[in-house]
């Protein structure tokens, strides 16, 4: 499953999911890098 992350103020990274960390975040992988930071929303 895509999920989209947030990394800074204007930094988004879009990869598979990987796992929910204890702090809210999650973490998704892209190529061979994963990267952890604020899902994104849900649209309506």
């Amino acid at each position: 499953m895509l999920r989209t992350i947030i990394l800074g103020s204007a930094v988004s990274v879009q990869g598979t999911f990987v796992r929910e960390l204890p702090d809210g975040r999650i973490a998704v992988k892209v190529d061979n890098t994963v990267f952890a930071g604020q899902p994104v929303s849900k649209a309506a």
